[in-house]
């Protein structure tokens, strides 16, 4: 199993946390696009490492096109030397319509065009192919000498594609090359829903699951002390309560006979009730949810008891303070 952890937002801070993970003995550093641009911590901790892998987790898709994409995902690879994995996300469509101010319609199909339209771009830089791509959601038909990259020793970038709705994982399944399940998940949603649509999707492009990597960021309970584990549980219990608010994310909650809490929270959201959210999420949600971890001595235990035979390659952060116990847990996990 592959170990990530987390770059920060704040790009003073990307160098020194991205050679720590590396020293850790983590696989790769992720970005997530929140309030920051997703790409420049990529660029900054391909600087200042050599072996950890790089990828968004996710960049936003559909507030920008195929070439831009395209472009940006070349040139991080090709500077980091084949390090670079492009992990995309669709958003919810009020973020995309009003917030990017860009189209909506159709995500799963959307993505699947993109994606495609992007390998396109990339076959007529790195194969020499011509340029002509022509889709329902994105056309693109020239290509010149001056604007095709001179540096294609690294290939195509890797791509990922992260969602929760089987349409969409099964999109990830046909045309990219992993598949990034929302930390909003449980071990059954994994089994039941996850793994069945990725390998329809891999049907459809006639590749097997050894050529795919399932990624899964999870939420941990743990830490240093009883206050230490405390704060951590509360955390994650808030953290849950704002994504069980919102209806992307109903058909989890709806698997275990939860649905109705999805609308309780999402009530709450609109009258901004924030600090009552946490207190609908009950104990039995949150060891759903959430891996727990009372002793930090068993992280790489309980979370192998979750995630062990189903997951790639595992994303997390944890109330550990000590570094070293940190990285043997790592260790652990990695030679699971």
């Amino acid at each position: 199993m592959k170990v990530d952890g987390i770059l920060p937002f704040a790009l003073t801070h990307v160098a020194a946390r991205a050679r720590e993970l590396e020293g850790r003995g983590f696989d790769a550093g992720l970005a997530a696009e929140v309030s920051n641009d997703p790409f420049l911590p990529m660029l900054l901790a391909a600087e200042h490492t050599e072996r950890l892998e790089l990828m968004t987790s996710i960049a936003v898709a559909f507030a920008r096109n195929p070439m831009t994409l395209a472009q940006t995902a070349h040139d991080l690879n090709a500077f980091s030397k084949g390090r670079f994995i492009l992990g995309l996300g669709s958003q919810v469509r009020a973020h995309i319509t009003r917030r990017f101010s860009m189209p909506w319609s159709h995500p799963a199909a959307r993505m699947r065009e993109l994606i495609l339209a992007m390998r396109a771009i990339w076959d007529s830089w790195y194969l020499g192919r011509k340029l002509d791509f022509q889709g329902e959601f994105y056309t693109h038909t020239l290509m010149t000498p001056m604007f095709t990259p001179s540096e294609t020793t690294y290939g195509a970038p890797r791509v990922t594609v992260a969602g929760v709705n089987p349409r969409m994982t099964e999109v990830a399944g046909e045309v990219a090359d992993g598949f990034v399940a929302h930390g909003f998940t449980t071990e059954r949603y994994l089994r039941e829903v996850t793994l069945p649509a990725i390998e329809r999707g891999l049907a459809r492009s006639g590749r097997v699951r050894t050529s795919f990597e399932l990624c899964c960021p999870v939420f941990i309970v743990t830490g240093d002390s009883e206050q230490a584990y405390t704060a951590s549980r509360d955390m994650v219990r808030s953290q849950i309560a704002f994504y069980a608010s919102t209806p992307a994310y109903r058909p989890v909650l709806e698997l275990h006979g939860w649905g109705e809490l999805q609308t309780e929270l999402n009530d709450l959201t609109r009258r901004g009730a924030w600090g009552e959210m946490a207190g609908l999420v009950s104990d039995e949600i949150l060891a759903a949810v959430a891996v727990l971890v009372p002793d930090p001595a068993r992280l790489a235990e309980r979370v192998l008891e979750r995630c062990g035979g189903i997951v790639d390659r595992l994303a997390f952060t944890a109330a550990i303070s000590d570094p070293d116990r940190l990285a043997e847990q790592v260790r652990r996990l990695r030679g699971a």
